[in-house]
């Protein structure tokens, strides 16, 4: 967990405006709770949090004024249209804990010709232990036919890891893709009516040639 070790600093300004303050300056505004503890409000390093949170469940050795604390980083609010991280809520935990959260789920490999893999469920939810949460779980569909399914309970957990998900779950389903068979209907001149304009000096008349006979026809 080293490449998670961050410095947080207490802070005791609250509200839009100090939090607005704090992101200007390359910083977000988090609070910690957890354990029967009094929440605490610290802030972290902006862009260091932005890596940190590419991974799902990421858990952060912070040091407090020179004390550390584990932490599992439990909702993060981003802005919708700059997806800048506006605010973090952190859990304490401790070594030897379990925790339930919800794990990615990665589809690896490719299924018979010509079917195509349906990830119906995102993420299942586990139980482990609170510093050995996986980045995702894997799910492989390598050979795979039309109308194979894997349900929650067939995906591989890490060791000590429980599943709180219903095993009945449908995580992945193979499919034949259904073609869209319809077509743009195209007019076209019925068999035998196939009239022929002539268009004279006076502008075009109402005389036709009739296509087989060679022979004008006026109405």
């Amino acid at each position: 967990m080293a490449e998670n070790k961050v410095v947080a600093e207490l802070r005791d300004s609250f509200g839009k405006g100090a939090a607005r303050k704090l992101r200007a300056v390359g910083k977000v505004p988090a609070v910690i709770y957890g354990h029967g503890t009094d929440p605490r409000h610290v802030t972290l390093p902006g862009h260091e949090m932005m890596l940190i949170m590419r991974k799902a469940n990421a858990v952060l050795e912070l040091d407090i004024d020179g004390t550390p604390q584990l932490a599992l980083v439990k909702d993060v609010q981003k802005d919708p249209v700059r997806q800048i991280i506006e605010h973090i809520d952190l859990i304490v935990i401790r070594q030897g804990e379990r925790v339930a959260v919800d794990v990615p789920v990665h589809v690896e490999g490719e299924s018979a010709p010509e079917t195509i893999s349906n990830l119906d469920q995102t993420s299942i939810s586990i139980e482990v232990d609170a510093i050995r949460i996986p980045e995702n779980v894997v799910v492989s569909v390598e050979g795979l036919e039309e109308g194979a399914h894997i349900v929650a309970g067939d995906v591989a957990l890490p060791d000590g890891a429980t599943l709180l998900t219903d095993p009945e779950t449908l995580v992945v389903s193979v499919s034949v893709p259904q073609l869209d068979l319809t077509t743009d209907a195209v007019d076209e001149p019925a068999e035998g009516d196939e009239g022929v304009e002539i268009e004279g000096e006076g502008g075009t008349s109402d005389e036709t040639v009739d296509a087989d006979s060679g022979e004008s026809t006026s109405e």
